[in-house]
């Protein structure tokens, strides 16, 4: 889903990289539209408007004009997904392969949304960078890590992941 910025091909700019998630959303639905993207693609991509359109609404009454921003939609986005994973694996154990599927379908078609999570050698630096910028050294800083990860890298940290490499940091140190 993320485009190098420049041209498109038809004489416009491509944006993507510094619109909103909810305006990318918006944007797919109607490129999709209009290539007649297939069945399950445009279920999911309308199934998305539909829940961010409802917690901006959800937002606007709470006085909040400009509607969720963007952190409110990728939490959204990542409810979606653990739902359709319990569904797929709730799926798979009835015997039900093909709903099965669909369901991963529809999670492949949301995670295009989602940022990529911090893995490997960038996880291990940033977890580097936040362990010395906290000056942390034993165990029981691994909380006030995770928050500042978490903090510094919204949506890019995978708990398990970045909780071991954490704990392993510090116990380097």
């Amino acid at each position: 889903m993320r485009h190098v910025k420049g041209n498109n091909g038809m004489g416009r700019e491509d944006t993507t990289d510094t619109m909103s998630l909810k305006a990318r959303i918006v944007q797919a639905l109607k490129s999709e539209t209009e290539k007649g993207a297939s069945d399950v693609r445009m279920a999911t991509l309308r199934l998305i408007e539909c829940a961010v359109r409802d917690r901006d609404v959800c937002a606007r009454g709470r006085g909040v004009g400009e509607g969720c921003p963007d952190a409110d939609v990728r939490s959204v986005l990542e409810t979606m997904v653990a739902q359709r994973e319990v569904s797929a694996r709730e799926h798979e154990e009835a015997g039900r392969i093909e709903d099965a599927i669909r369901e991963r379908e529809e999670i492949e078609v949301i995670q295009k949304f989602l940022p990529v999570p911090l893995s490997g050698t960038k996880l291990e630096a940033a977890v580097k960078d936040i362990v010395e910028d906290l000056g942390a050294s034993k165990l029981k800083d691994v909380g006030r890590c995770m928050s500042a990860l978490k903090k510094k890298f919204p949506g890019m940290i995978d708990t398990g992941s970045a909780g071991k490499a954490v704990r392993e940091a510090l116990s380097r140190s």
